[in-house]
């Protein structure tokens, strides 16, 4: 993510807790997040991990998607591949390329990632109850575990679920893992 993105994404964090009236106190026990991490955040002076995006979207109530399209500038009807916002955690192994960004009155979005050997991702909640999922795998292997459920998601293999509860991506490798998300709101 550049620094003009980031910059636009912590003032939307901030102006999404002004709207609701929570204080730092407020948001950090929705989201289970220290007061300190979000000060920081919302000033900049720290990048999210998706993990911590996860958990902000859902005590806002809306998707990880949903929440970067409303910094990144109008998506055009044609996404040119140059132009599809790629945002990466290099904390935890993750890229993500948006693929089809969320546009309104669309209730649907592609999402392609590429998650790296040993990258361990967990969602304690989904962002929006309900959210529909298909998931592709492109290359590599996948343990996807969506409401206590583990599978086993290999390449050309695709998983469709709803989300109601916690979910985990893991990599166990040897090689990267790539795959196409198409997440529809309910």
């Amino acid at each position: 993510m550049g620094d003009e993105l980031e910059a636009r994404l912590a003032g939307r964090l901030a102006e999404l807790r002004a709207e609701r009236g929570w204080s730092l106190d407020d948001l950090a026990g929705r989201a289970g997040v220290s007061r300190s991490t979000l000060s920081r955040l919302e000033r900049g002076e720290i990048s999210p991990t998706a993990a911590l995006l996860g958990r902000l979207c859902t005590a806002y109530g809306r998707p990880m998607s949903r929440l970067l399209a409303e910094v990144e500038p109008e998506p055009p009807q044609l996404v040119r591949a140059a132009a599809q916002p790629v945002w990466r955690d290099r904390a935890t192994g993750f890229t993500r390329r948006s693929v089809s960004p969320p546009h309104p009155g669309l209730r649907g979005e592609v999402v392609e990632a590429v998650l790296e050997p040993g990258a361990d991702i967990t969602y304690e909640e989904p962002p929006v109850a309900g959210l529909e999922h298909h998931l592709w795998v492109l290359d590599g292997g996948l343990e996807l575990t969506v409401g206590g459920v583990a599978h086993a998601v290999g390449a050309g293999d695709c998983l469709r679920y709803r989300l109601w509860g916690p979910s985990r991506f893991v990599n166990p490798g040897p090689a990267a893992v790539r795959y196409v998300l198409l997440i529809v709101l309910p």
